[in-house]
């Protein structure tokens, strides 16, 4: 591709309005979006994300075309799994939902911030040293093992970085409206706001290093790796609270994602062996016989295993919510149980049941 300077100046300047033009219209105004809402503005940007790699398609080629929409796929997916821990973040620290807006999209343009420093770094790397694509294909071997059977901390908000930043910090122990700080008795303290902003810029350091290799995986051009990453970001703000309630469902989400970022870390090596120049391998010369895998493969590989992995994750959760039933029935039906009772025991093991599924999933995302 051929991305001239003002290609790139055009491009930024008009991500950067999408993202102002959000703050002034909806997230300036403390408020619970609509579903409504959340829905049109999501359709909305993931339109405009499709019509844009039909334009990449359309003027540069249908092989760029297709590497858009192989990266935009990885990294909405990926972004979904950040949302996941967002929300873990949200719960944790108990941020009211009026303000969640606000610190979703300050969390949102902290990751294009951050992604945006490591797409200049991977461009250089790539372009001067060869050798990093077996760099980056071991580390997404790495991190797809680690999403898939690893168990870390369940959230972030009580971690050790965090509860790190809790001894060095004053912090209050009440929100002030949206405020990050508040003066009492003369003295300044941080509100439990400023803390979730520095756990979200945590986790999206984190997510970075997975998103970013991944997507090099899948395209060496800069340009699409930046535009598949800032139209995975634009509308996430909407979808977390469109689909919120379903990120507790998708419980083979990480399993999906670690499927995903295998397959991309192996053809990362097979590219690298193709282009090998290291001297201790094959005498420093190209493995021409090793295959690379073509981009229209990647695109239906990553779509279906997403969609595998969704359709799974819907199945057991409504099999769980079935056998959940019949469970709360059968207690119910306990010969010598008052009506009472058995309306005790029927919310009791519900909520045991969803306290159970909760801890489930996070461990599984973790």
């Amino acid at each position: 591709m051929n991305i001239t300077p003002l290609v790139w100046i055009i491009t930024i300047a008009v991500t950067i309005a999408f993202f102002v033009y959000e703050f002034f219209a909806h997230v300036r105004k403390p408020h619970e979006p609509t579903i409504g809402e959340s829905a049109r503005w999501s359709a909305f940007y993931i339109g405009l994300a499709l019509l844009f790699g039909v334009g990449i398609g359309t003027v540069s080629g249908w092989t760029y075309g297709g590497e858009y929409f192989a990266g935009y796929l990885t990294e909405k997916a990926l972004s979904i799994d950040n949302l996941f821990v967002f929300l873990i973040v949200m719960t944790g620290f108990a941020v009211p939902r009026i303000y969640q807006q606000k610190v979703l999209m300050i969390g949102i343009v902290i990751a294009l911030i951050m992604r945006g420093g490591f797409i200049a770094l991977g461009a250089t790397l790539i372009e001067n040293f060869s050798w990093i694509f077996y760099l980056f294909g071991a580390l997404l071997l790495f991190l797809a093992y680690r999403q898939a059977f690893a168990h870390g901390e369940s959230d972030p908000a009580n971690g050790r970085f965090m509860r790190f930043v809790r001894r060095v910090l004053p912090v209050s122990d009440e929100y002030n409206g949206d405020r990050l700080t508040v003066q009492r008795d003369g003295k300044r303290f941080f509100t439990p706001m400023f803390l979730v902003i520095i756990a979200i810029g945590f986790v999206d350091l984190i997510f970075a290093v997975d998103s970013i290799p991944a997507i090099y995986g899948l395209t060496e051009e800069a340009y699409i790796v930046f535009t598949a990453n800032a139209f995975a970001l634009m509308g996430l703000r909407q979808l977390y609270f469109l689909i919120g309630g379903l990120l507790q469902r998708l419980v083979y989400l990480a399993q999906g994602l670690a499927v995903i970022l295998a397959f991309i870390g192996v053809k990362l090596v097979m590219h690298a062996l193709h282009v090998n120049e290291l001297p201790f391998i094959n005498g420093g010369e190209p493995l021409l016989w090793v295959p690379e895998i073509p981009i229209w493969f990647s695109l239906v590989f990553i779509g279906a295993t997403i969609a595998v992995a969704t359709i799974a994750s819907l199945m057991k959760t409504r099999r769980d919510d079935k056998r959940t039933a019949l469970e709360t029935e059968a207690a119910a039906a306990l010969p010598g149980s008052s009506d009472a009772d058995s309306t005790v025991t029927s919310a009791s093991t519900s909520a045991s049941s969803s306290d159970t599924g909760t801890t489930h999933t996070q461990k599984e995302h973790s």
